[in-house]
């Protein structure tokens, strides 16, 4: 079900109709969703920027989570005011659940918007690309959830050969709330094993 763009929102451009994020990636003037502008996700974390809207956070905010980031103690995206958080879920594909994987993307070396590039006047070869993207591409969607934090709790991890260069937001600290964006998607193999258990067991399929 989608959501009314929010007033904070308001002055951000669109693309498709969808607000684009204050730290996508903007390639000779195209929004590449799903790949972070690493300039900018290095602002909005150092700054305490929300990054769809690019405003400061206040009291509360969201981060979104998978199991790797659990993991690894940090979510590698900067965080969403609530209502930036609510919009974003019901809205993009990923979270919403009507995508079901990664979106395939070629590999092109140094090209952070996985797309050939002929305009020798574009400094695309100069941008670091997402590589967390990158490593997805054409996978199964993960399970993703929305973990509240408080504004207090707000503590950033940094690379640790570049202290001053942070790779996302720690995990490590008292959670507000948590909740469910999407599950997983099976590999086809797994959903096809798990079809003939239900079969088995007389259960209805989901």
């Amino acid at each position: 079900m989608s959501r009314a763009i929010p007033v904070r929102c308001l002055a951000r451009p669109l693309a498709g109709g969808l607000v684009v994020p204050s730290v996508s990636l903007i390639h000779n003037g195209h929004a590449v969703f799903g790949s972070l502008d690493a300039d900018r996700a290095r602002r909005a974390f150092l700054q305490r920027l929300c990054q769809i809207c690019s405003h400061p956070l206040e009291e509360r905010f969201f981060v979104i989570v998978r199991p790797a980031d659990q993991q690894q103690g940090y979510s590698p995206e900067p965080a969403h005011h609530p209502e930036c958080q609510h919009y974003t879920a019901a809205n993009w594909p990923m979270l919403n659940g009507t995508a079901s994987h990664y979106r395939s993307r070629p590999v092109l070396a140094s090209h952070p918007a996985a797309r050939p590039c002929s305009d020798p006047s574009c400094p695309c070869p100069e941008l670091t690309p997402d590589e967390g993207h990158s490593a997805r591409s054409g996978r199964p969607a993960d399970r993703y959830e929305a973990w509240m934090i408080a504004a207090r709790h707000y503590v950033l991890v940094f690379r640790q050969d570049a202290p001053d260069v942070p790779v996302g937001i720690s995990l490590d600290v008292p959670i507000l709330r948590k909740h469910v964006l999407r599950e997983a998607v099976l590999p086809a193999d797994h959903a096809a094993l798990l079809d003939l258990l239900r079969a088995a067991l007389g259960l209805e399929q989901p």
